[in-house]
């Protein structure tokens, strides 16, 4: 699919995307939807790697991704939420490019190339404006991120800034700032979901992948974020922090289901277990 070739999404696929999420459909595909759009996917859909723990196929398809999050009412990573959040966004009018990123390790190192998806969207009345809309990196910003804007962007979720790359190996690239510290390197150039496979295939199966090693759930709630990782329940709300663990199995269903709308069969088996 070329990078700006309109969704197949059918019209009820739509409308039962944006039930999904509690959204009403847009008159026009203007930046404060878009705004609304975003908060909405981000407190509706988990970011969740359950799927690599329960033994379940992972398909870098927009049928597929939309299905999983529609109609199996699941979330997924950064490959499956923002591949579906751009059939749905392409469908209601935007004009939406899959960019692929690099992930800064807490080490400063960057991961492997197409570590990460998202997206760079614009609206039909910001005048040729393009935003950095990403519901698939987990605790990020509320809201997109201006991309041609290089001073602070304050987000509910922390103050943002678009950086140009100084390093001689990244021209043209950008750096992804969250309250200073770099979160991923972003290139411009656009892409097709189909070249992201192999990342996707690397963070499923890889050691070194953090995914492999438990579980994990995280949706943003008002005024926090709930995180379910392996065991422990983690809420915080307007600054307080609070886990939990949650060492029966029937407990750690209905944690699932209560706090993320997921509805397991069994509990995910963690693929690597943590030292």
């Amino acid at each position: 699919m070329d990078a700006l070739e309109t969704t197949t999404l059918p019209p009820e696929r739509v409308d039962a995307y944006l039930r999904r999420i509690g959204a009403a459909r847009p008159a026009r595909p203007t930046e404060d939807a878009l705004r609304e759009l975003q908060m909405r996917h981000l407190t509706s859909v988990p970011f969740e790697n359950l799927s690599i723990h329960l033994g379940e196929d992972i398909v870098l398809d927009e049928s597929a991704l939309v299905g999983k999050v529609v109609d199996r009412r699941r979330g997924g990573f950064c490959y499956e939420l923002n591949g579906a959040f751009a059939a749905l966004l392409r469908a209601l009018g935007y004009e939406v490019e899959l960019l692929q990123a690099r992930v800064y390790g807490d080490d400063g190192r960057l991961g492997i190339p197409y570590d990460h998806l998202a997206l760079r969207v614009r609206a039909e009345d910001g005048g040729g404006r393009a935003w950095l809309v990403d519901v698939g990196f987990g605790d990020h910003s509320t809201f997109p991120l201006d991309l041609d804007a290089r001073d602070e962007q304050k987000d509910p979720a922390g103050v943002f800034r678009i950086a140009e790359c100084s390093a001689p190996d990244a021209a043209g690239d950008l750096d992804v700032v969250r309250d200073g510290t770099a979160c991923f390197r972003l290139e411009r150039r656009p892409r097709v979901l189909a070249d992201f496979t192999a990342g996707a295939w690397w963070h499923r199966t890889s050691p070194e992948s953090h995914f492999t090693r438990g579980p994990l759930a995280s949706l943003l709630t008002d005024g926090g974020r709930v995180t379910l990782s392996g065991r422990r329940l983690i809420t915080t709300r307007d600054g307080a922090r609070e886990e939990r663990r949650l060492d029966d199995d029937a407990e750690l269903l209905a944690a699932y289901r209560d706090h993320f709308g997921l509805r397991l069969d069994r509990p995910p088996v963690p693929l690597r277990p943590r030292p």
